[in-house]
């Protein structure tokens, strides 16, 4: 009986452990949301943004005031520029990203 006493507290423990994990490792969109607002060129630079899919493509007032290389520390995986828009890939967390982005505009 103690045996079984002593299990369930070590499995109670691995499922504490493991929620913690979990939790740790979600990342914080708005703070996220945030950062890219600001390495595109803050909040009056944005004149758009829109999602498809893998890609958050914005259309900025000036290209030059965006900081690509933080964009793609930020977990961009490739960065398209076409006149005074970018398309930036994301992949599954654009949409989100855009998301929070809306609220933040």
């Amino acid at each position: 009986m103690n045996t079984i006493f002593q299990y369930g507290i070590i499995l109670g423990i691995l499922l504490i452990i493991s929620l913690i994990v979990i939790k740790l490792m979600k990342r914080d969109f708005s703070v996220e949301a945030n950062k890219l607002i600001n390495y595109l060129g803050g909040k009056d630079n944005i004149i758009n943004a829109e999602c498809n899919m893998s890609r958050f493509k914005v259309i900025l007032k000036d290209v030059s005031l965006v900081d690509k290389d933080s964009i793609q520390k930020l977990g961009a995986k490739g960065i398209v520029e076409i006149d005074n828009q970018l398309k930036i890939i994301f992949g599954k967390d654009a949409r989100q990203l855009k998301k929070y982005i809306d609220d933040l505009l």
